[in-house]
């Protein structure tokens, strides 16, 4: 789904909005009086460019149009969905309602990216109070996928779902809440380690760099796949959650955290903080430390999509919604088409030679599913096994290269399955790699002839195929000149 997008506010949180929108193929109109809007924005979106399409394994949809408006009526005349991203003050956000409001369509969806107000509270005074949810993304919006949908029983069920549906097409994980409640609830629990870590500081107890040690070092990464509750049910061991509340409930009648208490944010605890964090990492840039922030966050975030965990399982599945199953036996099929990921690079600034093998390798195996080798397939106990292969490095592809992998079946008969894949970038040809694959029994290991209607699939394939001209590079041996 695409669509029109007004972004109101061009911050940090506005930006990358923006960005989301514009490179999930909307187009969007930016209003912010700020001078340096477009600056600003055009940083965000700077990011984005390298960072998003790596989280994806299928091609992104064309980038829409961003244009820059002096109103708010301007911006969102046509909007199917407008997203406000102002200060957090409520009187604010009410009077930026009242005149969109007044100029905008009644059937756009209306969004605030508020982190502590409640729909109902920003709803009031409004023309169209169901016209208005919350929307609360996670920076960087443009990577990290939860955000928190807050309605209130003004909301349609049928504005709402309309809601979800399109957060889905941004790519995005909807978090919807069962009740209305002020700070929902990413931003409570972020509130309760926050406090916790100003009283560490205040008390002198840990600096700001070791406070980030214990997160970063420890259950940070744990929380990245399993989150709070499952992470504690393992610490129960075989007796599972029941054991760990048995085990480690009496600790919460202990003086264990001060959550309860809120230390004074005096001008000298604020100056000690600021020091202490320019200390750890004031020698880097905002945009430096932006880049090596979103670098982490795509490895990350493309481990667990390996592991299906976590996020991991929701950008597989948002690369299925994504993919074009539509296959075309007369020409060279496309097995492959994704942006070059920010950690498949290497010293030199190009892709790593690993990394061709393995973008030939998953284009084999969507080769394999196309002839109907696909999990099922497997699982019933036959599959094919690479025997040999050879890859050509002609052309360099660097971060965010558009890579677009086509494949010739040279031989499907008997046993056999040779392939031809062909990786371009835009027109031009980057590698090639030639693969001769065996199917095998998975009892015995050994080489067995395929099934029926694969083998069959296969063999229209390679006949097809047959007809087409035989691309360069076909057979040849290392070192060979071209």
């Amino acid at each position: 789904m695409s669509g029109q997008a007004a972004i109101l506010g061009g911050g940090v949180i506005g930006g990358g909005w923006a960005a989301r929108f514009l490179l999930m193929g909307w187009d969007v109109r930016v209003f912010d009086p700020d001078p340096q809007t477009e600056q600003k924005v055009g940083a965000v979106l700077e990011n984005a460019r390298r960072a998003m399409p790596g989280l994806f394994d299928v091609p992104m949809p064309a980038e829409g149009r961003l244009s820059f408006h002096d109103t708010v009526d301007a911006a969102v005349a046509d909007a199917d969905w407008i997203q406000e991203n102002v200060p957090e003050r409520l009187d604010t956000k009410r009077a930026l309602f009242r005149s969109v409001q007044a100029h905008c369509r009644p059937g756009a969806i209306l969004g605030s990216s508020s982190s502590g107000f409640t729909p109902s509270a920003l709803q009031e005074g409004a023309a169209r109070p169901g016209q208005i949810v919350v929307t609360h993304p996670f920076n960087p919006v443009y990577l990290l996928p939860l955000v928190e949908l807050v309605t209130s029983p003004a909301n349609p069920p049928e504005m709402v779902e309309r809601a979800k549906h399109v957060l889905a097409g941004l790519g995005m994980y909807a978090l919807h809440l069962r009740k209305e409640i002020d700070a929902h609830i990413a931003d409570r629990l972020l509130e309760a380690v926050w406090r916790e870590a100003l009283w560490l500081v205040r008390d002198d107890i840990a600096t700001t760099a070791e406070i980030d040690d214990a997160i970063r070092m420890g259950f940070g990464l744990r929380w990245a796949q399993m989150g709070l509750f499952e992470t504690y049910r393992i610490a129960g061991g075989e007796g599972g959650m029941a054991h760990f509340m048995e085990q480690f409930g009496p600790c919460l009648d202990l003086p264990w955290t001060r959550l309860t208490d809120v230390p004074e944010m005096t001008p000298a605890l604020a100056a000690r903080i600021a020091e202490q964090s320019d200390a750890q990492s004031g020698m880097h840039s905002i945009r430096a430390l932006e880049e090596r922030r979103d670098t982490n966050l795509v490895a990350v975030m493309r481990a667990l999509k390996w592991a299906g965990s976590g996020v991991g399982a929701h950008l597989r599945a948002v690369d299925r919604a994504m993919r074009d199953d539509a296959v075309d036996i007369t020409r060279p099929i496309v097995t492959g088409a994704h942006a070059v990921p920010l950690d498949w690079t290497d010293y030199n600034g190009h892709m790593t030679e690993p990394r061709y093998g393995q973008a030939f390798s998953d284009a084999t195996d969507r080769f394999m599913e196309i002839i109907g080798c696909d999990a099922d397939y497997i699982a019933s106990g036959g599959s094919f096994f690479t025997a040999e292969t050879h890859i050509r490095f002609l052309r360099e592809a660097h971060v965010g290269t558009r890579l677009r992998i086509e494949t010739l079946c040279l031989d499907g008969a008997g046993k056999k399955m040779h392939l031809f894949h062909m990786m371009y970038g835009g027109d031009a040809l980057l590698a090639t790699g030639e693969t001769l694959l065996i199917h095998v029994s998975l009892e015995t290991r050994r080489p067995s002839p395929p099934e029926g209607k694969l083998a069959a699939r296969l063999r229209a394939i390679a006949q097809a195929h047959a007809k087409l001209p035989r691309p360069e590079g076909v057979g040849r041996g290392i070192g060979q000149p071209r």
